[in-house]
């Protein structure tokens, strides 16, 4: 699992410490997470929380001596319930809207509530388990607006998020994609890249051979937020290094990485050569 070959951004910028990642809701169904590539390179820890107990044993049977899993549930700090669903994706701290699932092929049975769980949601902010937050990955389903509102302090160190918005809300109360948007801005995040865009065929019509079958409709997104590049003097130099960090290897974000680099370079904290060293090594897309 282990990739021990030098790492040329890693050498070129040379952040103090590894990069910090906190994953919430780390259940890996949905695949490889973005920080995959740095996980194998040893150039990040990571600190994850999955209260579904399946999960949760199956990410401590795989983890690195860099990971470290907790069975808390992130949110605003009060007692909620966990309802567990059908389909694990789908279990939430919201109760599932079955008005809005019945418009979609499957839903309506994948968001069936099939046991509901008294928890104690913990404020991000009061975990101390995490030291540090460079870069936050998040998809707790509905919960995200309370988990970003309840960790303002934490977030203040914090260059990158993924996280998952909703452009129709599955589940009673939800918030939106502009709820989580707004709050994101407030926080100092622009809009970065969309990762994955998820769509739905609209009821009655259907593919019974594929029940993700899509048109149009959007229903969900995995966007990226990262800490607002055209205001450099409000990073850190050690900020700029860790958003460089992430840009390229989580999202081949080489413009990015770039644009930090011309920073650090700007305050005197890595050679004036070094833009020209992390251009020569970079591929860019072709057109």
């Amino acid at each position: 699992m282990t990739d021990n070959e030098p790492d040329f951004l890693h050498d070129l910028i040379r952040p103090a410490r590894l990069t910090s990642v906190v994953d919430i809701g780390a259940n890996p169904i949905d695949g490889d997470p973005p920080y995959k590539a740095m996980l194998q390179r040893r150039l990040c820890t990571v600190v994850g929380f999955e209260p579904q107990d399946e999960a949760l044993a199956e990410l401590n049977a795989r983890k690195s001596d860099l990971e470290s899993y907790y069975h808390y549930v992130v949110g605003n700090g009060h007692k909620a319930k966990l309802r567990l669903c059908r389909i694990p994706g789908m279990t939430s701290l919201l109760l599932p809207d079955q008005n809005v699932l019945s418009h979609f092929a499957k839903f309506s049975e994948w968001g069936t509530v099939v046991s509901e769980h008294p928890v104690q949601t913990r404020r991000l902010d009061d975990i101390a388990e995490i030291r540090d937050l460079d870069f936050l990955k998040i998809d707790v389903q509905g919960s995200e607006l309370a988990v970003f509102g309840s960790g303002r302090q934490k977030l203040k160190q914090a260059v990158a998020i993924q996280t998952e918005v909703s452009f129709l809300c599955l589940y009673k109360e939800q918030p939106t994609f502009g709820d989580i948007d707004g709050e994101l801005r407030r926080q100092g995040f622009v809009p970065h890249a969309f990762t994955a865009i998820n769509r739905r065929m609209i009821a009655p019509l259907s593919d019974p051979s594929n029940p993700y079958a899509a048109m149009n409709q959007l229903l969900e997104a995995d966007i990226v937020y990262v800490r607002n590049f055209m205001r450099p003097a409000d990073m850190t130099v050690e900020q700029l290094k860790h958003l460089a960090m992430i840009a390229h290897h989580c999202y081949r974000s080489f413009d990015l990485a770039a644009n930090c680099i011309h920073h650090l370079i700007a305050r005197k904290s890595i050679p004036d050569r070094s833009i020209r060293d992390y251009m020569a090594s970079i591929q860019l897309p072709q057109p």
